[in-house]
């Protein structure tokens, strides 16, 4: 598919107005993506763990307007008006007009709330943006009924991408791939895609616990993180990296191979900070915490040969990623050992999920 394909032509029906609600998890990425091109195409294909609980649930009330001149809309969180949130949504209703030619025939409120505190250290773009363009797409499909759901997913995915690169990655689960790659069929750049492939049972009902080491907002955004692989000496071969590590994953995932599992996701995990630590300028996200619950996993595991491993975002927060089946033991240890080190003992437990769902 092309850009082309997901400009409607004109609308069968009218709506004047109504209320649309759908809930939108996070997700986190296996194999990183780090460095994209223009529109937020990735330079690096990615797979994802959707998660759970970690959700952002999202009401839109819109109601249709004469003129059309401009975007009226006011964002809401947690039921406080938020100006500071409006350039970020009016960008992205101007990157997304070309495919929602409605945006501007409607006054909207967007009122969100997350399932996880706002200062908790986790991004909600990707819940957040995902939550809102699957709200647009619900309107767009009582303006077109006809549209089948494969599509949907796949437009909603892609007006998604364009408000925040993972945000794509948030609509299914529960492993997600996004970016084109060989070792996966029908991937794409434009939105993400199921994982199509046998995926053994031990991977099924994963458990992320997530180590909230530092809940302050990053002093370098990932948008700038980005920008900085476009003359990074060492950005080629990660690229190349990525895709042999996507290759490498397939096989790993159907045989349910926890132990290479773990060796491959925190290989990536410290791969994307060596990018940060390696760029011009170059920057740490990383806290001291970090690295001690880093050596507790490993030193726990070396004695223990539990299936413990960890993967990191672009943050100081900790995912530490288990199989069900050892669940009561690794939480033990969480609690007794690791919690410690996180910012108040906060810390949250999650699962992966199968992906968003409509409310209303």
């Amino acid at each position: 598919m092309t850009e082309q394909d997901f400009i409607p032509q004109e609308y069968t029906k009218t709506i004047e107005s109504g209320t649309i609600t759908w809930e939108s998890p996070s997700n986190i990425a296996l194999i990183k993506y780090w460095g994209k091109k223009k529109d937020q195409i990735p330079e690096n294909p990615s797979i994802s763990f959707t998660l759970n609980n970690c959700k952002t649930i999202t009401k839109l009330t819109y109601s249709r307007k004469q003129d059309t001149s401009n975007y009226e809309f006011e964002v809401y969180l947690d039921g406080e008006k938020k100006e500071e949130f409006k350039p970020k949504i009016e960008t992205f209703f101007k990157r997304v007009q070309l495919y929602l030619p409605f945006l501007d025939s409607y006054v909207f409120k967007i009122e969100t709330t997350n399932t996880f505190p706002h200062s908790s250290g986790i991004a909600s773009s990707a819940s957040g943006m995902s939550a809102l363009a699957l709200c647009l797409m619900s309107l767009e499909k009582q303006l077109n009924p006809e549209m089948k759901d494969d599509f949907f997913n796949q437009k909603a995915s892609f007006l998604a991408r364009l408000g925040s690169g993972s945000a794509c990655r948030s609509i299914e689960g529960d492993l997600i791939v996004w970016g084109k790659t060989d070792a996966v069929d029908g991937s794409s750049d434009l939105f993400a895609v199921k994982y199509p492939y046998k995926v053994h049972e031990n991977f099924k009902n994963y458990q992320d616990t997530i180590l909230l080491v530092d809940k302050r907002e990053k002093q370098v955004s990932s948008t700038v993180g980005h920008n900085l692989m476009h003359n990074h000496p060492f950005a080629i071969e990660r690229f190349k990296q990525a895709h042999e590590h996507l290759k490498k994953l397939k096989p790993i995932l159907e045989s349910g191979n926890l132990n290479d599992f773990i060796a491959m996701i925190e290989s990536e995990a410290l791969t994307l900070h060596a990018m940060m630590m390696t760029s011009m300028p170059y920057f740490i996200l990383m806290k001291p915490n970090t690295l001690k619950i880093i050596n507790k996993i490993w030193e726990y595991r070396n004695q223990t040969k539990s299936h413990i491993g960890f993967t990191l975002d672009a943050g100081a927060n900790v995912h530490v990623l288990y199989p069900k089946h050892e669940s009561s033991e690794i939480l033990e240890f969480i609690k007794n050992e690791l919690v410690a080190y996180c910012q108040q003992g906060h810390y949250i437990c999650d699962e992966i999920g199968l992906g968003a769902n409509q409310l209303l």
